[in-house]
């Protein structure tokens, strides 16, 4: 079972979405954008009940949960792509997986 916060807090979620949430950190542009998403993952959530109020979306095959953070070219390329049609949701996690 993984830890919540060192303050004891935290979200519960599934251990499934607790593994979409690490997961999704492996798509972070820099290693240290990598490392800092898994320490907040770490830190924000912890193993316990199902959370249906966790924010998860799949496109393109690829499952997110939460906030993304993203970095200035994948904003830009959000924005592109919304301006194309695509939707807001889409375009984020798409471009946040794959640029």
């Amino acid at each position: 079972m993984a830890s919540a916060g060192a303050n004891g807090d935290g979200q519960d979620v599934s251990r499934r979405q607790y593994q979409i949430l690490l997961h999704q950190c492996s798509y972070a542009n820099t290693a240290a954008a990598r490392t800092r998403c898994r320490d907040d993952v770490r830190q924000t959530y912890h193993v316990g009940a199902a959370n249906p109020s966790l924010d998860c979306r799949t496109y393109s095959g690829v499952t997110v949960c939460g906030k993304i953070m993203l970095g200035p070219s994948e904003r830009a390329c959000v924005r592109d792509s919304v301006a194309r049609g695509i939707s807001y949701r889409r375009s984020e996690v798409e471009c946040y997986a794959f640029l």
